[in-house]
């Protein structure tokens, strides 16, 4: 909370800040939303619970509760690959349907599931994909953006993805997201955020070593992503 909270001040409402709340207690999730909410954060992200695999009709009590306790806008956050737990198509739009949930974030990796998403809520959440490597295609499928790992890195030309699909530019965007390509893939040969971390260090600010039991970067992979960022001009 002290760090939502430092985030918000200096923000100084320049731009959206959303806080990511969520853990596998939806009492706890209340109370840590709450908290954000009274610091002044514009949205809420919500991960599923995780390890507690529930059902698809405990997801859906799970975001109802916590939508009746905060007034803060709420993105839903689907990433089964890291929780265990799905949130299927047809309970997403059952979430669409609650008041105070506005979007998504549909990190299943599964164009599909993104596809069907999409095509039952694009016209009343926002989706957002979870996966750099997927912005491109997302977007093309009707995604509104990505909450992204590499523009930690490369935020410049992450934007030129977005805002060149948004415009309609689809051949800028495919040889940016071509471009990025190798960028992406370095920044997730290591469990997340092990290699973004050492990205940002590499760029001069002080991100630190991660806490176990995440650990540094190994060698190799530390030297292949101090290459693709060489590349890409980001560090001499």
């Amino acid at each position: 909370i002290q760090a939502i909270d430092f985030t918000v001040k200096k923000v100084a409402g320049r731009v959206p800040v959303v806080a990511g709340v969520g853990c596998n207690c939806t009492a706890d999730t209340i109370v840590s939303a709450k908290k954000a909410e009274q610091v002044g954060v514009d949205g809420l992200l919500i991960v599923t619970p995780y390890y507690n695999k529930c059902t698809q009709n405990g997801i859906v009590a799970h975001y109802s509760a916590i939508a009746k306790s905060v007034s803060t806008p709420i993105i839903v956050y689907n990433v089964p690959g890291r929780t265990g737990v799905n949130i299927a198509p047809q309970t997403v739009a059952r979430l669409a349907d609650i008041d105070g949930i506005v979007g998504i974030k549909e990190a299943s990796g599964n164009i599909d599931q993104l596809q069907e998403v999409v095509r039952l809520v694009g016209d009343k959440m926002d989706v957002y994909l979870g996966d750099d490597a997927l912005t491109f295609v997302g977007m093309a499928l009707g995604a509104k953006g990505v909450i992204s790992v590499c523009a930690n890195v490369a935020p410049k030309q992450m934007s030129v993805i977005t805002s060149s699909m948004l415009a309609g530019d689809f051949e800028k965007a495919r040889k940016m997201q071509f471009t990025l390509s190798p960028l992406i893939k370095s920044l997730f040969c290591e469990v997340n955020p092990i290699p973004v971390k050492k990205g940002m260090n590499l760029l001069g600010f002080d991100a630190g070593s991660p806490r176990l039991p995440l650990t540094e970067m190994e060698d190799a992979n530390a030297l292949r992503l101090e290459n693709d960022m060489r590349d890409l001009g980001l560090i001499k």
